[in-house]
Order: C-alpha cells, then sequence, then structure tokens
C-alpha cells in the first residue's frame, strides 16, 4: 500500500512527533528514576545521574505543557481516529477489518488517557520522597502504575498502527513531504467544537480535567 495513501496533515506530525519525543524520553527518564531511588521490581544497572529527577520532571512538564495542543487536535481536528459510540459493539466483528481499526481507536484514545493519568500523578508528587526513601507514597505508586500504562498504551498504539496501516501508516508520521495545499492557512480547517460522540466527549471531558488539574497542582501543594 502506498505511504502517500497515509498523507498526514503537517500539523498533525509536529504535534504528534513532539509528544511521541516526549513520551520516550519520559518513560526513559521515568525508569532511570526508578532504577536509582527503588529497584523493588528489578532495575538496569544505569550509571547515576545527581539530578535525574529534575530531568525527568523538566521532561515531563515539557510535555505537560504541549499536552493541550496535541488533545485539542485530537478532540477537534482528528477525532475520527478516537473511539466512536460504535467501536465497542464493532468489536464483536472479530477479526474483521471494522475490528482492528475500531481497535486502532480504542488505542490511540488510551494513548490520550494515558498521558492525562501520568501528568496527573506526577504532578502531585514531592520530589524529596525519593532520596527520603518514601516509596510507599500513594501518587508515587500511582506514578509508577501510570509509567506502566503509558509503556503498554504507546506498544499497543504502535502495533495497531501497523496492523491497520502497516510499515507505510508508521513512516507516514514521519515523513517530510508536503502537499502545496497543506499550509498553516489549512492546519485549523475542518475543526468540530461539538462532536456528536457521548463516549468521545466523557474521554475529553476527563483529559481537560486532568490536564487542569496537573496545571493547577502546585497551586495546592
Amino acid at each position: 500500500m502506498s505511504q502517500s495513501k497515509f498523507y498526514q496533515p503537517i500539523l498533525l506530525r509536529l504535534l504528534h512527533g513532539t509528544s511521541a519525543l516526549l513520551t520516550i524520553l519520559a518513560l526513559i527518564s521515568g525508569f532511570w528514576v526508578y532504577s536509582t531511588y527503588d529497584k523493588r521490581w528489578g532495575s538496569l544497572p544505569l550509571p547515576e545521574l545527581p539530578d535525574i529527577q529534575g530531568i525527568h520532571g523538566t521532561i515531563a512538564l515539557t510535555f505537560l505543557l504541549s499536552f493541550p495542543f496535541l488533545a485539542f487536535y485530537s478532540f477537534h481536528i482528528g477525532y475520527r481516529r478516537l473511539i466512536q459510540d460504535d467501536s465497542l459493539s464493532q468489536l464483536k466483528q472479530l477479526d474483521k477489518p471494522a475490528w482492528w481499526v475500531s481497535l486502532h481507536r480504542i488505542a490511540n484514545t488510551l494513548m490520550l488517557l494515558a498521558a492525562t493519568f501520568a501528568v496527573g500523578t506526577g504532578r502531585m508528587m514531592k520530589e524529596e520522597w525519593l532520596p527520603a526513601g518514601q516509596l510507599n507514597q500513594f501518587w508515587y505508586l500511582a506514578h509508577l502504575t501510570a509509567w506502566a500504562v503509558m509503556l503498554f498504551a504507546l506498544a499497543l498504539h504502535l502495533l495497531l498502527g501497523a496492523k491497520v496501516g502497516g510499515t507505510p501508516l508508521l513512516l507516514s508520521m514521519l515523513s517530510w513531504k508536503r502537499r502545496e495545499t497543506d499550509g498553516p492557512k489549512s492546519w485549523f480547517q475542518g475543526i468540530k467544537l461539538v462532536h456528536s460522540g457521548f463516549l468521545l466527549r466523557l474521554v475529553e471531558i476527563f483529559v481537560w480535567g486532568g490536564i487542569a488539574v496537573a496545571l493547577a497542582a502546585p497551586l495546592f501543594g
């Protein structure tokens, strides 16, 4: 299948690429923090970085500040790539194209939910907990869970993307090609401020609520 069949708008590639890079860096640095201070469920012999918590926090904050832009695009321009009201019923059509497409949409939605869970729990943590050996703090354990959920969601997102569109779909997100009609003036065409899907509206409420809590968390710390 031709890669051109999966041409992705430049704005989507910019937002998706930025978020993907920050997500991977956050996963790596988050595991580094865990391997430095915890190690209860296994670890790797990573070199010690005195400010690894600060590095991870900077990456996470950068992701949080960029996340609203990806969320707005996902819910109001690219909403057809996310869960629809008929997605769950289509899962009954085992191993048919509609089944895989619906599963891919659910995986895309799970990525947004996992990211919300990760930024929310991360912002609730205190930097002094881990150096002090306070490894059973609720928000730290919740953030560890969020790390695992994010890793699972990312793997599912990639695997189902490969299943639905194969290598051309994955490569289309990395392509530098641009169509003449794909300029800044066209980036926000097709915005639908109120989409019709009930399930998607619930997901959007959760995501925006999580972003708001994460941004406001330091005010109540």
